[in-house]
């Protein structure tokens, strides 16, 4: 079995510096993030979606990090009418697009 520690790979903080420095710039562009989306000026939802669709048109990862951010706000002042957050375990996941390495395991097991 892994380390714990090898999480660190699986985790960005160059990512995370790249979507600070871009919420510290759209603050001097479009005011207080808090301002545009508590009041629901501003759809963070549809806006993340905008961002994916052109990371998918471009290839430019810069949309990654503007899709995050909205990610982000909408987590901080929920638009959705039932926002809430409550952990949960592998059975209620959303689940994966592919398969994953530990299923793919799983499968080499039943094969012998």
């Amino acid at each position: 079995m892994e380390s714990a520690e090898n999480w660190k790979e699986d985790y960005s903080t160059r990512f995370d510096e790249l979507r600070r420095n871009r919420v510290e710039m759209s603050r001097l562009k479009y005011g207080s993030a808090k301002k545009n989306f508590r009041s629901g000026n501003v759809k963070a939802l549809d806006t993340m979606k905008l961002c994916v669709n052109k990371y998918i048109e471009t290839g430019n990862t810069e949309y990654l990090c503007d899709a995050a951010n909205y990610l982000m706000f909408e987590f901080m002042w929920p638009q959705h009418p039932d926002a809430h957050f409550r952990a949960t375990d592998s059975s209620e996941s959303a689940g994966v697009v592919g398969i994953t390495e530990m299923e793919m395991a799983a499968l080499r097991e039943q094969d012998y």
